[in-house]
């Protein structure tokens, strides 16, 4: 099995030696170290690691946290966090950037083995889910009217072709949205934000941070909720979104 490629970014030399024989124990492979944030966004570039271990308070002007962000919008690459800082003020700021683990210093071979292999693992999954979403996104980037009508999403092991018009309405469930028909539910790895571009405003209205209905399928409306049409489904109508909401309904 091919050695896994990581970067250091560790301000206190002896604490960066230390990180290198541990990992090279555990077999694998240190391709470089920076004890600056300027000096690890240029290296970790050239590079292209398999995974950063980064320490959050390092010198310069840029913390660990500022290299994470550039990062995270540049490339794909997992960060670990690495810290004797555990006050909720550092965490908070860490965890805007999504990393992939945190570790504690002083820390045990065993917590590192761990918590990179748990590391690898899940940006394994995270970018195979995003090459499916793309995948999927492509098979309906045609320009023709007919394939606007349509989108694809996986269901026990296949692709499955849905058609907009009997979609009732989509619900957010943490890192997941369950698309609903009449008969079938469709539990897919994306965000409500991007499914509301794609399916435009012209059938679907965003009535809720949680919810998006096709305009087509309300059957009724009260102060705070909607009932969607043979599912009987009350959803909730939040208060910034009712504004929207009205202007799309068709009323007399």
């Amino acid at each position: 099995m091919e050695k896994l490629n990581i970067f250091v970014v560790e301000d206190e030399s002896i604490v960066a030696k230390d990180i290198k024989n541990s990992l090279i124990k555990l077999g694998y492979n240190v391709v470089g170290f920076a004890n600056n944030g300027l000096e690890a966004i240029d290296k970790i570039t050239e590079l292209m690691p398999d995974l950063v271990l980064m320490d959050i308070m390092i010198k310069g002007d840029f913390t660990g946290i500022d290299v994470s962000e550039k990062i995270k919008d540049k490339m794909n690459i997992p960060v670990i966090f690495l810290t004797a800082y555990a006050d909720e003020g550092t965490l908070a700021r860490a965890k805007i950037t999504e990393p992939y683990g945190y570790i504690l210093k002083p820390f045990k071979e065993i917590d590192l083995h761990s918590t990179i292999e748990m590391a690898v693992y899940k940006h394994q999954k995270d970018s195979a889910l995003l090459k499916e979403r793309d995948f999927l996104y492509s098979l309906v980037e045609n320009k023709d009217e007919k394939s606007k009508n349509i989108i694809f999403v996986k269901h026990k092991n296949k692709i499955v072709k849905l058609h907009l018009k009997d979609i009732y309405y989509i619900e957010a469930l943490k890192d997941y949205v369950v698309i609903n028909t009449q008969f079938t539910h469709y539990t897919v790895h994306n965000t409500m934000k991007e499914l509301d571009k794609k399916l435009g405003s012209s059938e679907f209205v965003r009535i809720h941070r949680s919810f998006i209905a096709r305009l087509d399928k309300i059957e009724s409306l009260n102060k705070n909720t909607i009932i969607m049409e043979n599912k009987k489904k009350a959803i909730p109508v939040g208060g910034g979104y009712r504004e929207d909401l009205m202007q799309k309904l068709n009323m007399l």
